[in-house]
C-alpha cells in the first residue's frame, strides 16, 4: 500500500484505494469491513495532520463505514460512524453534508426512528 511522505500512514489515493476496493467486496464480508477500517485509520491520520485537505476524506470513509455495517444488518454500530460523519460534514457543506445526512437518516430508520431520520432528510433537502 502506498504511503505518504512521513512513512507513519496511508496516503489519500491509498485511502480512495481501500475505499473502492471495500465496495467490491461487500459479499465477502470480513475483507470489506477490513479494509473499511484501515481507510478510516488512514482517513482519520491524514485529517489530523492537515484537516483542510483531508476532513472530507475522513467524512467519506466514515459513511461508507456506516453504509457496510448497516447493509451488514448492524444498525447499532453503523450509528456511531454515522453520527461521526456527520459531526465533520456539518463544517463542511453542501455535498458532503446532504450525503452524510441521508446516511444517518438511513441509519436512524434502520433503528426505527423514524422521526429523526425524517428531519435529517428534510435537512438535506436544505443542502
Amino acid at each position: 500500500m502506498a504511503r505518504n511522505g512521513s512513512g507513519d500512514g496511508l496516503s489519500a489515493d491509498a485511502v480512495e484505494g481501500l475505499l473502492a476496493y471495500a465496495a467490491t467486496q461487500r459479499r465477502f464480508g470480513g475483507r470489506a469491513v477490513r479494509n473499511v477500517e484501515r481507510a478510516i485509520a488512514g482517513a482519520r491520520g491524514l485529517a489530523a495532520r492537515d484537516p483542510v485537505a483531508h476532513t472530507g476524506l475522513l467524512v467519506r470513509a466514515l459513511r461508507e463505514g456506516a453504509k457496510l455495517r448497516l447493509a451488514r444488518g448492524d444498525p447499532a454500530r453503523a450509528l456511531p460512524m454515522a453520527e461521526e460523519a456527520l459531526g465533520l460534514a456539518r463544517g463542511l457543506g453542501g455535498a458532503p453534508l446532504a450525503m452524510t445526512l441521508h446516511c444517518v437518516a438511513d441509519v436512524l430508520t434502520a433503528l426505527d426512528r423514524k422521526d429523526e431520520a425524517l428531519n435529517l432528510l428534510r435537512e438535506a433537502d436544505k443542502q
